[in-house]
């Protein structure tokens, strides 16, 4: 429930439709922990469990930075898996959550139903919020 509560909070500040938080489990997967929006069940099945480097969310985890795509809908780079068009999502960003010592622990990731451009500062913005989840995470050693 603390996950849902500071993703609604952040999909809010990004003045975005929809987001997500994926836990590292111990499988090194990412599973995912809450979710704000509308997912279609074909999306849910998709991105309940992500490996690292698939998708958006698991390209941040692998890249250790944001990912952004400006339009999912028309996106031919190859970082967005195909069940995400089904989101209807245009604009689209995800961040690792990195602990204290580096590590990534998870993945924070928001979306619009219009395609945007995210800024550097929106970028750094939200990899500060993903610092900040995977501290509270580990109750405040991470």
């Amino acid at each position: 429930m603390e996950d849902h509560a500071a993703l609604e909070r952040i999909v809010r500040a990004f003045g975005a439709e929809s987001g997500t938080i994926h836990w590292v489990g111990g499988d090194g997967l990412l599973h995912l922990a809450a979710c704000v929006g509308h997912f279609p069940p074909p999306v849910m099945d998709a991105i309940r469990v992500i490996p690292v480097g698939k998708g958006l969310a698991g390209l941040a985890a692998e890249r250790r930075t944001c990912v952004t795509v400006c339009n999912l809908q028309t996106d031919d780079s190859g970082q967005a898996r195909p069940a995400a068009r089904a989101t209807g999502m245009e604009g689209a960003i995800t961040a690792p959550c990195l602990a204290h010592d580096g590590r990534v622990v998870g993945v924070i990731g928001v979306a619009n139903t219009q395609v945007r451009t995210f800024t550097e500062a929106e970028q750094a913005s939200l990899l500060e919020h993903g610092r900040s989840l995977a501290a509270r995470r580990a109750g405040g050693a991470a």
